[in-house]
Formats: structure tokens, C-alpha cells, sequence
């Protein structure tokens, strides 16, 4: 019954999220309040709530103060010099813009963390896709699939998870993987090439004069298909082929354009430049080291900023104001999240789920453990933590495949696959961050990135297999 009730619940909360009958935080707690009572165990509701908001706890903390850090970052002009780069390569082509997020978020996925990639691609990008008028779900589909591969770097939590549940080297597991996660980084972007090619079919190819500058209100457009041009003012692009047939979700055309990067904003602080980016290099090199909690991390981090280029009280209170919204939006899904986890944890639903899906493996695949691990890696971590996963059903599987000659570490790379989809699920509080920031539905983004993941995992396990990896 738990395992029915389980899944129910898990089905229930994405239909009402994609539907868009209630939003992310309303689904993320009473979705499972109500599950709990049918569970009967209503009762002890509060203590699975408290229990995960405890566990997730240090994530909010650190979303809350990296989103204040990398806000301040924008305002003074840390991404600006970033930006005038990219758009040097796109040229305003929204094939080269697409490709470029995804080149982005992969290199800045280097640091490990889901978090600081979103907000530095978003912050780099948004700008960009709204001047353009592009599908903001592109760029958070290609940006969460890009990170997804790269998440398995040693350092990015998958792997050393599964090293440690497995008690196996976390570099035997990732170096043999490196050619078939490389095959998946490519297909994330020829896909973010075919995206582009779509986006570019329904708005054409733009030019755009000096888009940094003062004379960016008046932008050449240059149609697609028809060979006319036009003048469009604020940033305004007329579109080449409206019905183009494109599945992507059209976002709303606000006016916030480029004032991100107005070149004469008065939060700039280009004295203090070099500052702020050796700043940001250390409290990179300190994460990624673990010199220190990544909360404190961004505490501290936040804290200086502020200090350093806003003396005045004023200016700090202005600052953290700002970005209040962003901070609440992500600060309340993690904790609301915190009721899903802890009811599906506490009841034991995750547990039941899990031992359903492994006990319903036929005898005769024992010899295929590996591809039966890589299979369910796709839909259990995203509907599982990686905790959950890699501690709760990784040595499960290990343990039958063990019994046919499967080894642990063959076992412990098929369980990578999966991380390409799992970064878009409602249980990764980076998710978060990133539509939030983009400001895009979740249910759009879910909707969107969930086949294109799933397909991205599919030949990350198929070329696994195909190399004698897995």
C-alpha cells in the first residue's frame, strides 16, 4: 500500500504542478500532508516536517545568502565583462545563444555545485534571451542538463556518494566514465544547436548594434525567411515565423530587458572590480576545497560584499531589498520541499518504492545488473534524494549483481546515468534557483526538459555500455 501510495502521491503533485492547478509550494506541502493522513499516520506529520526542514536546513541558508552574494555581484558589474563575451559570440543569433548556455553552465559546472552554475548562467543570460525575446525555458532546460552531465564530476556529490555506499575509489568510478559523460555533453549540444535552429526559425537573425550602450534601444532586425528588415525600439524583435510549430513555451515579453547591465546603473563599482573577482575566485577555491560549510561560505561572502562596495547602510538595505524576492521564492520552495522529502522519507514510502522496483527485477537480468541500475537511475533519482538513492538502493542492486559476476564499480557508473534528469527534480533544491531567477513556471520547465533529460541519460548509459564501461 505505501509503495501505490507512494507513487500516487509523486504523480499527483507533477500532473497538479504541470497543469499548473497549484503552485510548486502549495504542491510541495499539502500534496503530502494529505498522503500523510491517508498513510494514517497524520499523527506524527510535524516531526517528518521537522525532521526535513532540519536536513535541508544549511541548503536554504546557503541559497539565501548566495543569491544576496552573486546579486551583489551583478549589480557592481562582477558578469558584465562575461556577458560582453558571450554576446561577441552569439552576435545576437539565438542558435549561438543557446549553444552558448550550454557551454556556460558546463564550464561553470566545474565548481561542483548546481547552485552557483544557475546563478551565474542565469545571471549571464537572462539579459540576452529577454532582449531577444527567446523561450526562457531553453535556457533553463539546456542550462539543468548541461550541469546534469557535469554533476558527476568527483567533487559534485553523485560519485563520492556512490564511492562511499560502495566503498569503492571515487576515480575508478569517474575517470572510466569520462568518454561516455563526453558523448552525453555533446548530445546536450547538438541539442542545444537544434533548439537554437528552432529559435532562430520563429524570431529570425538579429543584429544588434551596441547592446551595452545607450544606443542599444534601436535594434536591427533582420528576418529570417522573408529578407526584410525592420527597426524595432527597447528592445523589441519582430518575429520571423510566429507558427513555427515549436513545442517550446513562449514566456512573458517584460520590459526588465538589459537593465541588469546598463552600463550607467548607479549600484557599478568598476574601483572595485578586481576586488570583487578575487573575491568570487576565493570563495570558489574555499567550496571547492571545503576550507570551510558552504553556508558560511556564502555568509561571510555575502557579508563582505555588501561591506566593501556599499558602505552606507542605505545601499546595503537597498541591495538585500532587491533581491528579496529571489531570496523568498527559493528560500520557501526548499522548505517546502522539506515536507515532501519528510513525509516520504518518514512514512516510508521512498523505502517500499524502492524495494518494489528492485524486487520486481526478473531473475534472468542478474547478469545485467549494471544496465538495470543505469535504467532506474533515471526515474529514481528524480524522484528520490541522491541520498536516498545512492545509500538506500545502490547497494541493493550492488549486492544482486554481486550474486552474477557484476562488479560493485560497473554497478557504481551505471548509477551516474540518471544524474542528467535529476537536476530537474522537484527534490534538487537548485532547481529552484534556476527558475527562479529565469523566472519560468517549474511545470514549464518540467515540462520542457524532462523527455530531453531522460534521452540525455539513455545515451550516457548506451554509450557506457558501448565503450565496455558499464
Amino acid at each position: 500500500m505505501l509503495t501505490i501510495l507512494g507513487f500516487a502521491m509523486i504523480a499527483t503533485f507533477l500532473v497538479l504542478i504541470m497543469m499548473k492547478k497549484m503552485s510548486p509550494i502549495a504542491a510541495l506541502v499539502l500534496i503530502p500532508a494529505l498522503f500523510c493522513v491517508f498513510v494514517g499516520k497524520g499523527a506524527h506529520l510535524g516531526d517528518y516536517v521537522i525532521e526535513g526542514v532540519g536536513n535541508l536546513a544549511p541548503t536554504a541558508a546557503m541559497l539565501m545568502f548566495a543569491i544576496v552574494y552573486f546579486g551583489v555581484m551583478i549589480d557592481v558589474g562582477l558578469f558584465d565583462p562575461i556577458v560582453r563575451g558571450i554576446l561577441r559570440f552569439c552576435k545576437a543569433d539565438p542558435l549561438r545563444v543557446v549553444v552558448g548556455t550550454a557551454l556556460l553552465a558546463a564550464i561553470v559546472s566545474l565548481d561542483g555545485d548546481g547552485s552557483t552554475t544557475f546563478m551565474i548562467t542565469v545571471s549571464a543570460m537572462y539579459p540576452l534571451y529577454k532582449r531577444l525575446k527567446m523561450s526562457l525555458v531553453v535556457m533553463t532546460g539546456v542550462a539543468a542538463m548541461a550541469n546534469g552531465v557535469m554533476n558527476t564530476l568527483p567533487w559534485g556529490g553523485p560519485t563520492a556518494r556512490a564511492a562511499t555506499a560502495l566503498k569503492v575509489d571515487a576515480g575508478d568510478i569517474f575517470v572510466p566514465m569520462i568518454p561516455a559523460l563526453g558523448v552525453g555533453l555533446l548530445f546536450v549540444f547538438a541539442l542545444s544547436y537544434v533548439l537554437g535552429r528552432r529559435e532562430r526559425k520563429r524570431l529570425g537573425v538579429l543584429t544588434l548594434d551596441e547592446v551595452l550602450g545607450p544606443e542599444t534601444e534601436t535594434v536591427l532586425v533582420k528576418a529570417g525567411g522573408g529578407g526584410s528588415e525592420g527597426r524595432a525600439t527597447s528592445g523589441s524583435a519582430t518575429s520571423a515565423s510566429a507558427g513555427s510549430g515549436t513545442d517550446v513555451p513562449q514566456q512573458d515579453e517584460g520590459d526588465d530587458g538589459f537593465k541588469g547591465l546598463d552600463p550607467n546603473r548607479a549600484t557599478l563599482r568598476p574601483k572595485l572590480y578586481w576586488f570583487n573577482a578575487a573575491l568570487t575566485v576565493t570563495l570558489l577555491t574555499a567550496m571547492i576545497m571545503e576550507w570551510l560549510p558552504i553556508p558560511v561560505l556564502f555568509l561571510l561572502g555575502a557579508a563582505l560584499a555588501l561591506t566593501v562596495n556599499y558602505p552606507k547602510m542605505t545601499d546595503q538595505r537597498a541591495r538585500i531589498a532587491a533581491h528579496a524576492e529571489n531570496v523568498l521564492n527559493v528560500a520557501g520552495m526548499v522548505f517546502a520541499a522539506a515536507v515532501f522529502t519528510g513525509v516520504l522519507t518518514g512514512t516510508g514510502m521512498v523505502k517500499h518504492m524502492a524495494d518494489w522496483l528492485v524486487g520486481a527485477i526478473p531473475e534472468g537480468m542478474g547478469p545485467h545488473m549494471a544496465l538495470v541500475t543505469g535504467v532506474l537511475s533515471i526515474p529514481l533519482t528524480y524522484f528520490m534524494s541522491n541520498d536516498g538513492f545512492y545509500f538506500g538502493v545502490l547497494p541493493v542492486l550492488a549486492e544482486a549483481g554481486s550474486a552474477h559476476g557484476v562488479t560493485s564499480l560497473e554497478i557504481a557508473r551505471a548509477s551516474l546515468t540518471g544524474q542528467v534528469l535529476h537536476m530537474s527534480s522537484p527534490l534538487v533544491p537548485a532547481v529552484y534557483v534556476l527558475v527562479g531567477m529565469a523566472k519560468v513556471e517549474f511545470g514549464d520547465h518540467t515540462k520542457f526538459v524532462v523527455k530531453w533529460a531522460a534521452l540525455t541519460s539513455l545515451i550516457v548509459l548506451g554509450s557506457g555500455i558501448l565503450f565496455g564501461i558499464i
